[in-house]
């Protein structure tokens, strides 16, 4: 007589499901904002290509997208860490403005001699900027008052300190060509053109502008460096996950993650070689971005800003100096803030009272689009900068369209609003 025994029925429940596809639908959902992110931004830029009939992705204008919006991601890095840490600041656009204002002053106005130098200039506005955070930091740290109240206070005084340097309503300039090459340079090409079709000339045996293409070779070269280097060390962060026992990402989600946002890049970095190669501000925020990854994800100050943000009297318990901490965030912050004014001088190549007014909304946005949550302690640097393009990719898709300024501000709230409801509706359903 058999003693083998009938196979259970499939119930339909969770341990009927095999194996593989579970772990990869699990793994789809636990990185839902994440690759939904980039499946926006990508989704986005591909509907303005369209309704723009393919102005968008044209290599000037998207050399013009990325310095024109480059102080916003910026100032975003530094706002991820105020945001995760539980705090808010809403001077970012007036400290912006107050240095640009400084800046100029100091280079075109003020006879300061050595010190009018565009770099000299740039180092001590970076050290104000620093300054200004820790003064706001220090109320908020060690005074306990509400950083809300501290930074309106901040984006009202340091308006009123713009408008009065430059004397109410009037601009300082012109800059000096070497200081406006923050935002509106290139990298040189130091390996030299590569002519695949030759320019077009003319009767008078002139170059027609357009026609021909040669290539960046160095952008080339560099885009190729970053796509290598995403893909082997994204490799090494999954191969390490798994040597230390923790679940990592399906090998095939990870090779589509990978080769959908190399192509993208790459697409990216040839449109950017076919004009005039990389913008130096490009590299900027790249070398920033790359730091700051760093900084979140491998240094202890990070996972402590984390734990502070996500629980600040657990974070005191354990030994984290809260204050201090608090401190070096809006420093940082006052630093990035200075830096983003810097950006904004250099592409306007003057100084006016209404540069930065209004930016901290968009820098909250960007940061909050890219999946940081209001209460703190969660947020990533990739997220905060993704949303600071779906921000800018939406403000020039809509000009380029021709939507009116008031609409296009409709649009960025419901945006908003919409990636807040999805971060409290993921966190009410966790």
């Amino acid at each position: 007589m058999s003693t083998e025994s009938a196979p259970a029925p499939k119930s339909g429940v969770a341990e009927d499901v095999p194996q593989g596809p579970r772990v990869a639908v699990s793994a789809l959902i636990t990185n839902l904002r994440e690759y939904g992110l980039i499946l926006a931004l990508i989704a986005i830029m591909v509907f303005f290509q369209f309704t723009t009939s393919g102005t968008l992705f044209k290599p000037v204008n998207l050399s013009n997208l990325v310095q024109q919006n480059s102080f916003i991601i910026v100032m975003a890095l530094g706002m991820l860490l105020v945001i995760v840490s539980g705090h808010i600041d809403l001077s970012v656009g007036s400290v912006a403005g107050f240095i640009g204002a400084l800046a100029a002053m100091m280079m075109v106005i003020w006879p300061l001699g050595p010190f009018s130098n565009p770099l000299v200039v740039s180092i001590i506005c970076l050290i104000i900027g620093g300054g200004i955070g820790a003064a706001q930091g220090y109320w908020i740290a060690y005074h306990r008052i509400p950083s809300f109240i501290v930074t309106l206070a901040g984006m009202l005084i340091f308006r009123g300190i713009c408008q009065a340097l430059l004397g109410g309503g009037s601009s300082v300039g012109p800059l000096p060509g070497s200081f406006k090459a923050l935002s509106s340079g290139f990298i040189p090409d130091v390996i030299g053109p590569l002519t695949l079709i030759p320019p077009t000339v003319n009767a008078a045996g002139k170059t027609i502008m357009g026609s021909g293409l040669t290539l960046h070779m160095t952008t080339i070269v560099l885009g190729l460096i970053a796509v290598l280097a995403y893909a082997y060390f994204g490799l090494r962060a999954r191969r390490t996950r798994e040597q230390h026992g923790y679940e990592a990402e399906p090998f095939t989600l990870f090779v589509v993650k990978t080769l959908v946002t190399s192509a993208l890049a790459l697409f990216l970095v040839y449109q950017f070689a076919s004009y005039r190669g990389l913008p130096i501000v490009l590299m900027v925020m790249g070398v920033l971005i790359a730091l700051f990854v760093f900084v979140t994800k491998r240094m202890t100050i990070g996972r402590r800003i984390y734990a502070m943000g996500g629980n600040a009297k657990a974070a005191q318990l354990s030994g984290i100096k809260t204050e201090r901490l608090t401190l070096m965030v809006f420093v940082n912050m006052g630093v990035l803030s200075a830096l983003g004014g810097l950006i904004i001088a250099a592409r306007l190549g003057q100084a006016v009272p209404a540069a930065g007014l209004g930016s901290e909304l968009d820098v909250i946005a960007a940061v909050f689009i890219g999946g940081a949550s209001a209460m703190g302690g969660v947020g990533q640097v990739i997220g905060a900068v993704v949303g600071g393009f779906i921000m800018g990719v939406m403000n020039n898709g809509m000009s380029i369209m021709g939507v009116n300024v008031d609409w296009q501000q409709v649009v960025k709230g419901l945006v908003l609003l919409g990636a807040v409801v999805f971060d409290v509706y993921n966190k009410n359903k966790g």
